[in-house]
């Protein structure tokens, strides 16, 4: 079968106002989502924020109640049988069978693909090779989950689908992960993954869609997200409770400073050197000496936790 050539102008995702229910619940609100060629989009939201059923839409194995969803220009509910060669997948489930060997299961992803990466290869890359004949029921959990890696891009696809690829892994393993998908992306693969993971998602997007009850609260690089070098943090430790209303009077316009935690607070605006002069007179004249004060960006995990609360989620 001769595969239909790539348009590398047309998004290799589109979704356009998805919406998926659950009885009463509206899992998925609206969402609609564009990925172009070569990218790797990071998905980030609390427990229940429709991440996963998102992806179940994208990759056809649940059909949106609305909306319209394209992958690769198929429709992945009707046109699955023509679109599962093009893209792989990982997800949370894994997709192992318990009593196939390691080797064994990789290779039969391998033979169903026109294209194949060499499997030693991979199980080598993976640390998966001391492995290859041990059934998939005796891996370890961090071992299933770079086995599923691996079944998700053994078949070289144009666009891959990863449902917490790193989660359980330890560093060094989480390390190898991350160096294999800059691989993947480098050789043209696009990505969309989702994690909770917020400095993976930082590290290794070139853009993160943010969503919560079911819809799209932020997107855009991280750099974008976060405000860059144009929007700085500045951190102190000192005494518990001061009256930072003498501080915010202190300070110009525009400035938020709040106590984020006994004795440590945060100062949130335009940082500049005068900014730091009117903290330590702020301190200076309420008898405090502060310490740990240190200028920093705002981090993507304070923008999330902005965005989608600080609760826990079930």
């Amino acid at each position: 079968m001769t595969l239909p050539r790539p348009d590398p102008d047309l998004p290799v995702l589109q979704v356009d106002g998805l919406v998926r229910t659950f009885g009463a619940l509206r899992a998925v609100d609206g969402v609609s989502l564009s990925i172009a060629r070569g990218e790797l989009v990071t998905m980030l939201g609390p427990n229940g924020a429709g991440k996963t059923s998102t992806l179940d839409a994208c990759t056809g194995f649940a059909k949106p109640d609305r909306g319209t969803v394209r992958v690769l220009g198929l429709d992945p509910w009707r046109q699955a049988a023509r679109l599962r060669p093009r893209i792989g997948v990982m997800l949370q489930a894994g997709g192992s069978h318990a009593a196939a060997r390691t080797g064994e299961m990789l290779g039969v992803i391998a033979r169903c693909s026109a294209n194949p990466l060499d499997t030693e290869w991979l199980l080598e890359v993976l640390g998966l090779q001391p492995a290859a004949r041990t059934p998939v029921r005796r891996l370890s959990g961090g071992q299933v989950q770079r086995l599923s890696l691996a079944m998700a891009l053994v078949g070289r696809p144009e666009l891959v689908f990863l449902d917490e690829p790193t989660a359980g892994l330890d560093p060094q393993a989480r390390h190898l992960v991350w160096d294999l998908l800059r691989a993947a992306r480098a050789d043209g693969v696009t990505i969309l993954l989702t994690t909770h993971l917020l400095d993976e998602a930082e590290l290794l997007s070139d853009r993160v869609v943010i969503v919560d009850h079911g819809r799209v609260v932020a997107q855009g690089a991280p750099s974008d997200l976060t405000g860059g070098a144009d929007h700085r943090l500045l951190r102190f430790a000192a005494a518990p409770g001061l009256d930072l209303d003498l501080l915010r009077l202190a300070l110009p316009d525009g400035f938020a400073v709040r106590e984020t935690s006994s004795g440590r607070y945060l100062v949130e605006g335009e940082i500049v050197p005068a900014t730091v002069a009117t903290v330590t007179s702020f301190c200076a004249r309420v008898g405090v000496l502060p310490g740990e004060l240190q200028v920093n960006a705002r981090s993507l995990d304070e923008v999330y936790l902005d965005l989608t609360g600080r609760e826990i989620r079930p």
